[in-house]
């Protein structure tokens, strides 16, 4: 049998080809979306419409992210997607800011894969994004995953590579090596991120001053954690409380 003549008759009769990605309508915690090649939108899974607030995919079809999500979440989105279409390569498992249910914002990981035409030129993209750190995103015996499961019982403090390395049972080069693989970043700036996003979690559930949240969170004042928290979440813990709030 020719496998691949085989596969294009089978998708070749379906009177709707795109019919194939309704089945992430019903995969909880995952959400799906394919863009062209200029990072516009062609469908997205029923999950992503709610999420976004929207009822119809006829509201989510041809825009790019900026037009949909706030200004530093799309530049992300669109550096990402840039660099699939580039390499012509996966990017998988890619921590990153998204917004929840509540439009608020919060961690995921996606994957995105490049699409091809049959002369091998990319033409788009497709990708799915998994909810947070506390799905299983990865498997239960992997480091990465035991890395976050390890920094999640620590978001009070600073936790150094040798220490988190010991703490699973691995070396300080292959923690680098899982974690990079996992997230697309080194064990410092995933721990960085959770108690960033921990501490996000406390100025929107508590009247906490400021200051009081980011020594609870190992940060040494109030300066540094506004520095590393603008940085990954495109505004002042200040501004991020406000926005919420109102």
């Amino acid at each position: 049998m020719n496998t691949q003549r085989f596969q294009e008759r089978f998708f070749a009769q379906l009177g709707d080809a795109s019919s194939i990605r309704q089945m992430f309508d019903y995969l909880p915690g995952v959400y799906f979306f394919v863009k062209d090649r200029e990072r516009r939108l062609v469908t997205a899974s029923a999950m992503i419409l709610a999420r976004l607030g929207m009822k119809h995919e006829r509201d989510f079809i041809g825009k790019v992210d900026e037009e949909v999500y706030p200004q530093r979440l799309a530049a992300a989105y669109q550096a990402d997607d840039e660099w699939v279409f580039e390499n012509k390569k996966p990017l998988v498992n890619r921590l990153e800011v998204w917004l929840n249910e509540e439009r608020r914002f919060d961690w995921c990981v996606t994957t995105k894969l490049p699409l091809f035409d049959r002369q091998s030129h990319v033409v788009g993209l497709m990708g799915i994004s998994r909810r947070d750190l506390e799905r299983d995103v990865l498997r239960p015996t992997d480091e990465a995953t035991q890395a976050v499961n390890f920094l999640r019982r620590r978001l009070d403090r600073i936790v150094s590579a040798e220490e988190l390395a010991d703490g699973i049972g691995t070396s300080v080069r292959t923690l680098n090596r899982k974690v990079n693989a996992a997230f697309g970043i080194p064990p410092y700036e995933l721990m960085l991120r959770m108690r960033i996003q921990s501490a996000a979690e406390s100025l929107l559930k508590t009247d906490a001053e400021i200051c009081r949240i980011a020594v609870d969170h190992g940060f040494c004042d109030q300066s540094t954690f506004t520095q590393h928290f603008r940085k990954r979440m495109g505004m002042t813990p200040r501004q991020f409380r406000l926005a919420h709030q109102t």
